[in-house]
């Protein structure tokens, strides 16, 4: 009796011309080349499909929560957290808005946040990614230039964002972007110059398609290094843009525009009740517009919040309280070495008044706290000591050692 010759179930072809067969019921057989392509056809469909998962209202967190969950990070500021809080939560549910017959159809809304350097801006921005279900990415405007010169193109803001996404482009399209230093691109001068402002007012002109919602066509790892990739088209019309900046010497166009004055004499007295230590609060659209954006970028970031300057209280606050805090952080540190660190009282407020006397807002709390401890850090890792107790005496005399000037803002 002749031996029967077994053949791929999927492409026909005998036992000889195979390197092996997989074996399943029935006698049904396939040959190890059809598996590899069965397996890259599966990758293939399955990678095309957002790994998003739906979004239901029920699951959605409230502006309240979101808030809640941005004070256990960061202090004060309430007034920016709940913009930032509706703007999520509106943006979900903009995800989740379905097609009726009212042709009401719920557009974006875009925000700008203004505050002084050190307010938290940024961390605000990191805080509630961790909070969302949509990719989330921070970009440095600093670093856009208009297209053909050194620096980075526009559409850099979408690769990142991409890339966050792990590519899968029906996410992105859903996400949050928050762009950081945009009083960066501002117009430099009104004055016409024979020399191009490639970072300035061209840059602006740029972001303008992608902030309005538009199909763009995005380099998947940056334009200029890898000019022959295929592009990916981003439609970006449900993509949320967070702008922040500083906005330095904002203060002089909004006291100007108020008719009063940032120091000295002479104030009206209709404006007695204007509260010069915080202009910011007074913000308009067209205090931006004097600063050096251009009236279509405004337009198309219609929410406008600022960010309360940090006095003493605040900063004592953010020094312990916040469940990520800087003296939190050197604690986890040296326990890491069984060393237990404690911090005389008196200790903690010297680094605040140090803070405002060096004009450094939060960012500064780290950059003094450093400076007290760096020896200890360097040192008590290689002794056998368990316990370091910091004095107000010892950091007086660390900080007064150091070259003191590197840490001043003039």
């Amino acid at each position: 009796m002749a031996k029967t010759t077994k053949h791929c179930s999927f492409c026909g072809r005998p036992e000889s011309q195979v390197d092996f067969f997989i074996m399943g019921q029935d006698g049904v057989h396939i040959c190890n080349e059809c598996a590899v392509q069965a397996a890259e056809i599966v990758k293939e469909n399955t990678s095309t499909r957002s790994k998003l998962p739906n979004l239901h209202k029920e699951q959605l967190p409230k502006p309240v929560e979101i808030k809640e969950y941005l004070d256990q990070y960061v202090i004060g500021q309430d007034e920016a957290k709940k913009f930032l809080s509706v703007a999520v939560y509106n943006h979900y549910k903009r995800l989740m808005q379905e097609k009726t017959n009212d042709d009401v159809e719920i557009e974006k809304s875009n925000i700008i946040m203004v505050g002084y350097t050190g307010t938290g801006k940024t961390l605000l921005a990191r805080t509630i990614a961790k909070k969302l279900h949509v990719p989330f990415t921070i970009v440095d405007a600093t670093v856009l230039t208009e297209a053909g010169y050194v620096g980075e193109d526009i559409e850099s803001i979408l690769t990142r964002l991409l890339q966050v996404a792990d590519y899968d482009v029906k996410a992105a399209e859903r996400g949050i972007v928050f762009i950081d230093e945009i009083d960066k691109i501002a117009r430099k001068s009104d004055n016409p110059s024979i020399t191009r402002d490639v970072s300035g007012e061209g840059v602006q002109q740029g972001l303008l398609k992608l902030l309005e919602g538009s199909v763009v066509n995005v380099p998947p790892q940056g334009g200029r290094k890898h000019p022959d990739q295929k592009m990916i088209a981003v439609n970006t019309q449900n993509i949320l843009f967070i702008c922040g900046g500083a906005f330095d010497g904002i203060e002089k166009k909004i006291a100007s525009r108020l008719n009063t004055r940032v120091v000295g004499y002479g104030a009206a007295a209709e404006n007695d009740l204007i509260d010069k230590k915080n202009l910011l609060q007074y913000i308009a659209p067209q205090d931006l517009k004097s600063f050096g954006l251009i009236p279509e970028i405004i337009g198309r970031l219609p929410i406008l919040t600022y960010l309360e300057p940090l006095d003493r209280v605040a900063l004592r606050r953010i020094l312990t309280e916040p469940k990520n805090s800087i003296i939190k952080q050197y604690l986890k540190l040296f326990k890491m070495d069984q060393i237990d660190l404690v911090f005389e009282d008196e200790v903690l407020d010297y680094i605040v008044d140090k803070a405002i006397e060096f004009k450094l807002g939060a960012r500064g709390l780290r950059s003094i706290t450093e400076t007290i401890i760096m020896d200890k850090m360097y040192e008590m890792p290689s002794q056998k000591e368990n316990k370091l107790h910091i004095t107000i005496d010892y950091a007086q005399s660390k900080i007064e050692k150091t070259n003191i000037n590197r840490l001043k803002i003039a």
